[in-house]
């Protein structure tokens, strides 16, 4: 008993393969973290489509918040375009026939709508319409309207834009439309309703966007925003803008609108003064109808008007919601991504120990994020990256716990292969099922067999090296196989020992387990002399061996230092199995057990009683029996055993 072999479930085997396993998740999710930094930082195009989609479903998910009550649209809609046709039998409402007849209506219904809206206490009015030509009603319907703007030129905003021109300004390709001189006042505020859209021509940047990227490189003219003309003429204070994004209160319809046509209906007039549903608003005059006007637009709510998109921007601009981007330059952007994308995957690594807590865990950060952001844009404004992490987060997991699973599966293979050479094949099967309890202690009953080769200290003197390692391994070949094939476990080889268990880790029962530590003893005492016999027509030194089995409580559990480590059994059955097995040289037999294992197995083997015996370090003498064999069968194998190992002892061994 010179030197012990390693055990299939040492650190070498359990825990280096680990340490391999985590270190390539971890270049997995590095690979995942720095691709979605790259692409983030070079700020691609299908990145940008990937964010403003996201935010799309954002405002999408939040839904409908509730506009400021001090918002008003006078609606341009398909209602007012038939409503002259639909009143021509009712004389009251004559001047609705006549002013509203042909589209483009007369400037002289819009002088009227202003001058109703005024009397009802609107406190401003913006007139989204782009009015650079005279009218076609002639000089005195523009003298109408200019009259009734000079009147309350403090109030009004009249729109202007940027547009594409063949006669554009010598390096410019776009001039600025005005209203037409004929009614303009040198008082009334214009402002610009040019927006500039997205990559994906949607609509969600504030007014000013249009200025920063387009006017001020072209050192163009910048008039205010028409949103900004429009709270600047209210007089009324807001906070300056954090962000550069619209927060869209809801799809189209969502601030409160009246139709044009009513404000000139009597009855429908004299609700609205009731109510008094103008008074102290701002008033938003404007086309919603896509068969008159272009001024129709993609917003993250689907096609909205041009004059509720500049609605929801005063809207934002009054309440101070307008939507921030912390992390304006792209790669800022990038390094945000590959930190939230690398921390997620090595905290998964560092925290999740198996396989499916780690895909739980990457799950759960995933859902975690996107929550985070939804609260972030819906609550407090903010924009940050979110669809490229996501989508990096889930690949990164994704891959991870393929790579993992797959490498599990390898490792498994590996290690059921190694295992199967020194444990049963159930055994494994319930090892690899349940690999956690092997690191628990915990008591249990078993059988525990040592087996030794008599005379091994004088052969290892007496024959080559080479001879003598490649009959041991022969040896161990066939005692493992008929120990695994009797449902053993080989717990490990100490010199030219092998220790043994039967009912560990998986047990089948009391008496199960002490027939199969019998049935392995008895199959190899037959290998034996199998082997024995080759070996002498090999011209080779015969090995003869005692056997010693005890049944008893034994300790269970991965034993060892961190560094090595071997799963195995410990306790006073192992002690005992051990002496027995040494005292069969004193009683010239080839196989001794206990009376705790010779209780349970009574009934099935013959074996002949030696007496009660005292062991070292034990107070109590213990009854020995040597094996004979199963009851009732031949046994002869027995006899020419005991003949051949009584001649083999007649010259004194050495060990």
């Amino acid at each position: 008993m010179k030197q012990q072999h390693s055990h299939p479930h040492s650190f070498r085997t359990q825990v280096l393969p680990r340490l391999r396993k985590i270190r390539a998740g971890y270049l997995l999710v590095t690979l995942w973290a720095l691709s979605a930094a790259i692409v983030t930082g070079f700020d691609l195009p299908l990145v940008r489509e990937l964010e403003q989609q996201t935010q799309n479903w954002f405002f999408r998910l939040r839904g409908t918040a509730r506009p400021p009550e001090q918002i008003v649209i006078v609606a341009i809609d398909g209602q007012s375009l038939l409503a002259a046709k639909n009143y021509q039998t009712e004389p009251e409402k004559r001047e609705i026939t006549q002013l509203l007849q042909t589209w483009p209506w007369p400037r002289t219904a819009y002088a009227k709508v202003i001058e109703r809206l005024m009397a009802a206490g609107a406190k401003t009015i913006a007139l989204d319409l782009l009015m650079e030509q005279p009218s076609g009603y002639g000089p005195a319907d523009d003298q109408r309207l200019q009259q009734t703007i000079a009147r309350f030129s403090n109030q009004i905003v009249l729109a202007a834009a940027y547009e594409e021109s063949s006669q554009a300004l010598p390096g410019a390709m776009i001039q600025l439309t005005e209203p037409t001189a004929t009614i303009r006042t040198p008082m009334v505020s214009l402002g610009l309703v040019n927006y500039l859209p997205n990559a994906d021509g949607q609509v969600a940047r504030l007014g000013r966007a249009y200025h920063e990227d387009v006017l001020r490189p072209l050192n163009l003219l910048e008039l205010p925003t028409f949103a900004e003309a429009t709270l600047g003429v209210s007089q009324i204070p807001y906070p300056p803008p954090q962000g550069h994004n619209i927060f869209f209160y809801g799809k189209a319809g969502t601030v409160k609108q009246i139709p044009f046509w009513q404000v000139l209906a009597p009855d429908w007039w004299q609700i609205y003064q009731h109510e008094q549903t103008f008074k102290d608003k701002i008033v938003i005059i404007g086309t919603t109808d896509s068969t008159i006007s272009s001024d129709m637009f993609a917003t993250p709510f689907g096609i909205m008007s041009g004059v509720e998109i500049h609605a929801n921007e005063v809207a934002t601009l009054l309440e101070g919601r307008s939507l921030i981007e912390p992390l304006s330059d792209a790669w800022i952007r990038g390094l945000f991504v590959f930190i939230v994308v690398a921390g997620t995957g090595w905290l998964i690594g560092i925290f999740a120990t198996r396989l499916l807590r780690e895909l739980a865990g990457g799950i759960g950060i995933l859902v975690a994020s996107g929550i985070v952001a939804y609260l972030l844009f819906t609550y407090s404004y903010i924009i940050l990256p979110t669809a490229v992490p996501l989508v990096a987060i889930a690949l990164s997991t994704f891959s991870y716990f393929t790579a993992r699973a797959l490498a599990e599966r390898i490792e498994r293979i590996r290690l059921r292969s190694t295992m199967e050479r020194y444990i049963a094949a159930p055994v494994v099967q319930e090892i690899l099922k349940y690999p956690g309890t092997l690191q628990v202690g915990r008591k249990l009953k078993a059988a525990v067999l040592f087996s030794d080769i008599r005379g091994f200290t004088t052969l290892s003197y007496k024959l080559p090296p080479e001879q003598l390692i490649e009959q041991l391994n022969i040896y161990f070949s066939a005692m493992v196989q008929a120990i695994i094939e009797a449902g053993g476990t080989v717990d490990k080889f100490i010199g030219d020992a092998i220790m043994a268990e039967f009912g560990f880790p998986l047990s089948q029962g009391e008496g199960d387990d002490a027939l199969n530590a019998i049935r392995a003893a008895l199959g190899m005492r037959a290998a034996l002399a199998d082997l024995r016999s080759r070996f002498i027509a090999e011209g080779r030194v015969p090995f003869f061996s005692g056997i010693g089995i005890s049944y008893g409580e034994v300790i269970a559990g991965d034993i060892g230092a961190l560094r090595r480590r071997e799963y195995g059994v410990i306790g006073d059955t192992v002690n005992v199995a051990s002496r027995v097995e040494g005292m069969t040289k004193q009683f010239g037999t080839d196989i001794l057990i206990t009376e705790s294992l010779y209780i349970l197995v009574a009934d099935k083997v013959e074996a002949i009683c030696m007496g009660e015996h005292e062991l070292r370090g034990r107070a109590n003498p213990i009854a020995l029996y040597s094996l004979v064999g199963w009851k009732g069968e031949d046994q002869t194998l027995y006899h020419q055993t005991m003949e051949e190992l009584r001649n083999y002892l007649g010259q004194p061994p050495s060990d």
